[in-house]
């Protein structure tokens, strides 16, 4: 690794997003211009490849007493959990925007007003509808459903 260079490893996949002078490199593939991108582009490596390693649960406060360094650590997996659940809410959007023919904005509004409803999380639905674009055996609630009639 150069200098300049920045490694980060993804939880969801193993595979290494490299920071370049220009961009972020995935596994040592394609360029891409933004972190968010780089994330995506490893997720769907991931899935076409195959592998699925099970995303931890979000880390919570550092411990009282922790070192700076292990306060830092724990800082870096915080930002990087909330990361990923940023690239899943954006995928939910794409897909529920596509699979509805609506604007991304209405997307989300449906996607969070959907959780709220029922007293979930924004970014464990948007798990369950991008699941949903690949295993039709994944249940959605009604108004994030694109099949026609009751399931």
């Amino acid at each position: 690794m150069r200098p300049h260079d920045t490694a980060v490893t993804d939880t969801v996949d193993g595979g290494v997003i490299r920071r370049t002078p220009t961009g972020w490199r995935v596994d040592g593939g394609e360029e891409v211009p933004d972190l968010v991108s780089a994330m995506v582009l490893a997720d769907l490596l991931s899935r076409e490849s195959g592998i699925r390693v099970p995303r931890a649960q979000a880390p919570g406060r550092a411990p009282e007493g922790a070192s700076e360094a292990e306060r830092l650590r724990h800082t870096i997996a915080q930002l990087e959990h909330a990361l990923y659940s940023r690239v899943v809410v954006e995928q939910a959007i794409g897909v529920l925007a596509e699979r509805h023919t609506m604007e991304p904005r209405e997307a989300f509004e449906r996607l969070r007003s959907s959780a709220r409803s029922r007293g979930r999380k924004v970014a464990e639905l948007a798990r369950d509808v991008v699941e949903s674009s690949t295993s039709p055996l994944t249940a959605l609630p009604d108004e994030l459903d694109a099949s026609p009639g009751p399931r």
